[in-house]
């Protein structure tokens, strides 16, 4: 199903991505619409699931966290314990539960899930691999890869502009 967002829409969504500490007023002004109008539009948006949040960002580096790695899993699809079938989803869902990890996707390829996860240290990674992440049921390898350098993070989705008619 595709929404019906017009050019102020894509506006607004514009202007919160950026910083979504601005009010209604101000975003008003900016795209040259009523308060009121603004804040429809913001509404069912939020109601339609387009706009999922409002959140800080915080720097992790500032707050014990400015570890960054990403791992790979693979999950043996069944229990080594009760040889019952086990999903990829529910062993997602079982990792998607420490708060360490920020993103959990399942994926194709080689690998099952791609987990994103935030520490204090090289060495809290380690522990969280060993001590918890491998425990879980199901899961059969892992693979970590550290993050050295982040050239670019974001949480900002490419907005399609609209075409002019003619």
């Amino acid at each position: 199903m595709t929404l019906k967002l017009d050019e102020k829409d894509m506006a607004i969504l514009a202007l919160i991505q950026e910083n979504s500490k601005l009010t209604a007023k101000q975003i008003a002004k900016k795209i040259g619409s009523p308060i009121t109008t603004v804040f429809a539009k913001m509404k069912r948006m939020e109601e339609l699931g387009v706009i999922k949040g409002h959140r800080a960002i915080l720097a992790p580096e500032k707050l014990d966290s400015g570890t960054a790695s990403f791992l790979l899993a693979s999950v043996s699809y069944r229990a080594k314990a009760h040889d019952l079938p086990i999903s990829q989803r529910t062993v997602a869902e079982e990792i998607a539960k420490f708060p360490e990890v920020q993103e959990v996707h399942i994926i194709t390829g080689d690998w099952d899930l791609l987990v994103k996860l935030r520490a204090e240290s090289v060495d809290a990674v380690g522990k969280f691999v060993v001590d918890k992440l491998r425990l879980i049921e199901g899961l059969e390898k892992t693979l970590t890869c550290m993050v050295f350098e982040t050239v670019k993070e974001t949480t900002k989705i490419n907005l399609p502009l609209k075409k002019p008619t003619d």
